[in-house]
């Protein structure tokens, strides 16, 4: 009985984990199709090549204030070279640099005070609330610094980027923004994670994942006209556009209850009818894209912590916050579903990964019992087949984008990196349903933040 018992859940299993994988799989292959539609015409009619990466301009510079906003909470070990770095790497006349801190973090506040007080370029913005708030919190903070300083000192700004304090800025990002915002109300450059030289696995997997995101899916949604979230890092806002938003909401435009304010403004100023765009500019004719590089968690713990507060603030709480678009906009639902898919793919993945210890407990009651295993029914042996071939060809995407933003090298790991995403993934949605049911019962949103790293750059000292 014991047997028998444990056969028929694995074959149940089974099957429901085949089905939900095989419509994962078609989802995910008519992301691949239109992209490759997409590059097609581009190449035929627009003779853009296939990474979608157009050549700076030889034009000058525009005028234009950039402001760059910088949330820092408990980030001593890093701001101050980031700031240093930043300051040396900007190639933009006009400017400035606001970093958020808390009264009851004075270590990151004097790592900044030292860089502003050498050049006036850095404004160090105290809070009022001690921290930890919420990103966004910390972000209204900025906000309300550089409108008192557009009164007191008349200058006008352009936009307001986005950076974190681990972020290594890119020399022409800036110039990028000046031009951008010309036409577009928010621009979003590629975002691309440091490979660490001690978590080729761990934080290598963001690479993998960044790579195929920001080279394909956004693509994708640009195409499709649906709303283009933002990666809270490497972009920029145009001010009118900020301004607008904050006093739709009474004066803060970054929402303090969000755990993700990044992905939640780029729907938002969508649905405003601003325009987003991804920015895939070449720092050269022929060479790579203009982008922001940072490192990424290089710890199972690190990275569970940023994948939880990224599910909950997306798929979990930000569905509850942002529902759907308020029009009829297939491209858009379809992308919003995509979003939030994780709160059935990880069950899924879970129930998927229990069917092989079920099949392995059986073979071995089978084995002991000395008695045939029972068969998989035609139709069920299909399904696997098709999952099969869709996890091959969803490989070799993956590897594809992987290799043309890091190399063949770092192509070859990114397939047993998909199990290592799989690992982080299961752990983060348990960590992520807790802090939901935290958020239901009325618990304050927090800022849940991973310890962050800065590399040894020779840029790093001014």
């Amino acid at each position: 009985m014991l047997v028998t018992a444990i056969d028929a859940i694995a074959r149940e299993a089974t099957l429901f984990a085949a089905i939900w994988f095989l419509v994962g799989g078609v989802d995910d292959l008519l992301v691949d199709l239109i992209y490759g539609a997409r590059c097609l015409h581009l190449a035929t009619f627009c003779r853009i090549r296939a990474s979608h990466v157009i050549s700076m301009p030889d034009t000058g510079i525009p005028p234009g204030r950039i402001v760059v906003f910088v949330a820092a909470w408990d980030e001593a070990r890093v701001i101050g070279r980031m700031l240093h770095t930043a300051l040396a790497r900007f190639a933009h006349e006009d400017y400035r640099i606001y970093v958020g801190t808390y009264p009851n973090d004075p270590a990151t506040i004097a790592a900044v005070a030292d860089v502003a007080e050498a050049d006036p370029r850095v404004r160090l913005v105290i809070g009022s609330a001690p921290g930890p708030t919420t990103k966004a919190d910390c972000l209204n903070a900025l906000w309300r610094a550089l409108l008192r300083d557009e009164v007191a000192e008349g200058f006008t700004t352009l936009g307001i980027a986005l950076h974190d304090a681990e972020d290594i800025v890119h020399p022409q990002e800036l110039a990028v923004y000046a031009r951008w915002l010309r036409h577009c109300a928010t621009v979003q450059l590629p975002v691309i994670p440091l490979p660490h030289p001690r978590s080729r696995f761990v934080a290598g997997h963001y690479c993998d994942e960044f790579a195929e995101a920001h080279g394909k899916v956004l693509v994708v949604r640009q195409a499709l006209g649906a709303g283009l979230p933002l990666a809270g890092v490497g972009c920029a806002i145009r001010r009118d556009m900020l301004g607008a938003i904050a006093a739709a909401r009474g004066g803060a435009p970054f929402d303090a209850t969000s755990l993700t304010e990044d992905y939640e403004l780029g729907l938002t100023i969508g649905a405003m009818g601003g325009r987003v765009c991804l920015a895939r500019v070449a720092e050269s004719p022929g060479g790579p894209p203009v982008a922001v590089r940072a490192y990424f968690p290089d710890t199972p713990a690190a990275a569970i912590r940023q994948k939880a507060r990224w599910l909950t603030g997306i798929a979990l709480a930000g569905w509850d916050r942002t529902g759907w678009r308020a029009t009829l906009h297939p491209g858009d639902h379809w992308m919003r579903m995509r979003d939030r898919r994780a709160t059935l793919a990880l069950p899924v993945l879970a129930i998927a990964y229990a069917t092989l210890l079920l099949w392995s407990a059986s073979a071995l009651l089978h084995l002991l019992d000395r008695s045939a295993m029972p068969a998989l029914s035609s139709a069920v042996r299909a399904l696997l087949w098709t999952n099969f071939a869709l996890l091959l060809w969803l490989l070799l995407v993956r590897a594809a984008f992987v290799q043309r933003a890091y190399g063949w090298r770092e192509a070859l790991w990114s397939a047993p990196r998909v199990l290592v995403g799989n690992y982080i993934a299961l752990f983060a949605a348990r960590r992520a349903i807790a802090l939901y049911v935290r958020i239901l019962f009325g618990a304050a949103p927090r800022w849940d933040k991973t310890d962050h790293q800065f590399p040894d750059l020779p840029q790093a000292t001014p």
